[in-house]
């Protein structure tokens, strides 16, 4: 990640009400506070971002949408934290409430840098890193993670509980010398250890689990370059945030908690662009651990609402996380003082290759008729301390959207005693080092508009007759969700389940209603007891699907503030009302993720794995939409990809 200091005047302002903050505009914002009810020296930005405009007024004239910005801010002095919302137009406070005391906003990025530096100068921890053999501090690595709750008074302190590490030369992996058993409890608020835990010894692992190649040595010389070239010129179109490609239309967003969010996806059907979904984004992911033991089992972070997952995204380079012709696009935060910082190449677009579209030969006359894939990428990289995970939503020339993440990164380790093996990881060397099993659960938010806002959801599974003369017959069987509560669903893998999601107001050629439907290919759940701390703080992950009524002050499946939060916040919540969904505004939320039972091969340096969905028009267009897609050229004079005579 490269992020820069930024003046005002470097920034363009927007031209479109979704546009995210320009680097002026967070200035101001912050200006504003600190002028009236943020004066005292004790407050902390924690987020600055654009207050996005509600529906109805993005459907009149949006040259009078005025400009607005949600700030969340910390009074270091009094542990309160609180929401405001500033009018830039005017240069006002609009608003200004206290969140409830005990709610914790997630971590500001000047706070991980503080953890570290703060720690290594209390003498208890000093005293504790000696007590192990670690005395040289410059190769000691503090990590903090989200202390969480489970149970215990916090007293309204806003905790971190930090891991530790080391490194034998300021080059080498400090995940394969973790201090197990040595954790460092610290409060961000007074910036000051609370105290020192020493749960466990088994002694700091000394083998190495290095990657570098002054470490592996010459790398292979038999894979050749692939370069990927748009001869012509690239096919999509980027007006500021806008872009169109195909019969594709969106516009980018980015915001320090989510990072990349798209809005407004519509595709152009004949002289029509039609709307499938009003904003989507991932708000939340949750990586329970699965050990017991004392540290480990309290690993549970939530690394959107705890960490700020957007505020992490790696600044993006050509050839080695994006190929072929790309565009970029910055990503803009605050630091803990309200000043702009800019993320270079956040956000990464490009097109790709992706093998046949369709295809049909003709054996009686000998021709052939096939059309190649291709796919639109917009993607970001986030690293949340050990793991790096990209988020990829794909675009296709047929409808179809595809959102896919890929994690990578290293492990996050533990120590055991020396030749032992754990029932909850793999062991991964002989020197006392481990990967837990953990879960990677992410949540995405889909606030469809297909076809216009009145939407409803359909549960389909496929059924087998009783009465079933040829043994063989199966069809679909539609089920409406009518109520929140009725759409709370996992999936079924033996009915091969998915939803759709219609518009009852709008016909295909052949009378049913238009669809979308949603494809789960990748849905786990949690894997804890439904009294588990983390089964309460992240509800969420106990279900595939849940549906709302539409609500702009819904935003986050595990609620505002997960960090520290006692649970049932968010979806749980409010599907209480358990409010009608039949033919409403209606917002989708879908959990899906990746069950990671640790191999070998993922040390020293996890391989790419991925985990997604799929969303693909079911009905939405009368026919096959890609019946237009240009023939690919022959790059062989004896073939041919067309239809000409073969002979």
């Amino acid at each position: 990640m490269t992020l820069q200091d930024i003046s005002p005047a470097s920034a363009n302002p927007s031209a479109h009400p979704l546009d995210p903050l320009s680097a002026d505009e967070i200035t101001r914002a912050a200006a504003v506070l600190r002028g009236t009810q943020a004066r005292a020296e004790s407050f902390r930005f924690v987020q600055i971002a654009l207050k996005e405009p509600s529906k109805e007024s993005l459907r009149g004239d949006i040259s009078a949408v005025r400009r607005e910005a949600e700030v969340v801010l910390i009074d270091r002095e009094t542990g309160l934290a609180y929401e405001s919302t500033v009018n830039l137009d005017r240069e006002t406070v609009e608003s200004w409430v206290q969140v409830p005391r005990g709610a914790q906003p997630p971590f500001m990025l000047d706070e991980f840098t503080e953890v570290e530096v703060n720690c290594k100068k209390d003498p208890r921890v000093v005293e504790a890193l000696a007590a192990r053999g670690l005395t040289d501090l410059d190769l000691v690595c503090i990590e903090p993670w989200s202390a969480g709750y489970y149970g215990e008074d916090d007293q309204g302190r806003r905790l971190m509980r930090a891991l530790v590490y080391t490194r034998l030369d300021p080059d080498d992996s400090p995940y394969a010398h973790p201090a197990e058993g040595l954790i460092v409890v610290y409060d961000a608020n007074n910036e000051q250890v609370v105290k020192v835990e020493e749960i466990a010894d088994f002694g700091v692992p000394k083998q190495t689990g290095n990657y570098l190649p002054k470490h592996v040595g010459e790398a292979r010389t038999d894979i050749k370059p692939l370069e990927i070239t748009s001869p012509q010129g690239r096919s999509f179109q980027v007006d500021g945030q806008h872009v169109t490609w195909g019969d594709w239309s969106f516009r980018v967003g980015f915001t320090a908690r989510e990072g990349l969010v798209l809005h407004q996806l519509k595709f152009r059907d004949g002289d029509e662009d039609r709307s499938v979904l009003h904003r989507a984004s991932l708000v939340e992911m949750v990586v329970p651990y699965a050990d017991p033991s004392p540290v480990q089992s309290k690993k549970n972070a939530f690394d959107a609402g705890e960490y700020n997952l957007g505020a992490l995204a790696n600044s993006l380079e050509l050839g080695c996380d994006c190929l072929g012709e790309i565009h970029y696009f910055d990503g803009l935060v605050c630091d803990s003082h309200g000043n702009p910082m800019r993320i270079k190449n956040a956000v990464c677009m490009h097109e790709e290759d992706d093998s046949i579209l369709w295809k049909h030969y003709d054996f009686r006359q000998d021709t052939a008729e096939v059309r190649r894939s291709r796919r639109l990428v917009i993607s970001y990289i986030a690293t949340v301390a050990n793991y790096e995970y990209g988020f990829y939503w794909y675009l296709y020339l047929d409808g179809t959207i595809e959102f896919q993440i890929k994690a990578t990164g290293i492990l996050s380790t533990a120590g055991q005693p020396k030749g032992s093996k754990s029932l909850y990881g793999q062991t991964l060397n002989n020197d006392g080092l481990y990967g837990p099993h953990h879960q990677h659960i992410f949540n995405v938010r889909l606030d469809f508009d297909l076809d216009g806002t009145h939407n409803a959801v359909y549960e389909v599974d496929t059924e087998i007759p009783e009465d079933n003369p040829t043994r063989n017959v199966f069809y679909p069987v539609d089920r409406l969700l009518a109520t929140e509560q009725d759409a709370i669903r996992r999936t079924d893998p033996e009915r091969h389940r998915f939803w759709k999601i219609v518009n009852h107001q709008r016909h295909n050629f052949v009378g049913d209603p238009v669809a979308y439907r949603l494809v789960p290919t990748d849905a786990i759940t949690l894997d804890a007891q439904p009294d588990a701390w983390v089964s309460r703080r992240a509800a969420f992950a106990t279900n595939n699907l849940w549906v709302t009524a539409y609500d702009e002050k819904e935003r986050f499946p595990a609620g505002e503030y997960p960090n520290q939060s006692r649970g049932g916040d968010g979806l749980p919540a409010w599907t209480q009302a358990d409010r009608t969904i039949v033919d409403r505004d209606i917002v989708v939320w879908h959990t899906f993720g990746m069950h990671h039972i640790v191999r070998l091969e993922d040390w020293p340096i996890m391989p790419r794995q991925h985990t997604g969905f799929l969303l693909q028009p079911f009905g939405f267009f009368d026919q096959n939409p890609t019946l237009d897609v240009p023939r690919p050229e022959a790059r062989d004079a004896d073939s041919h990809c067309g239809c000409e005579d073969s002979q």
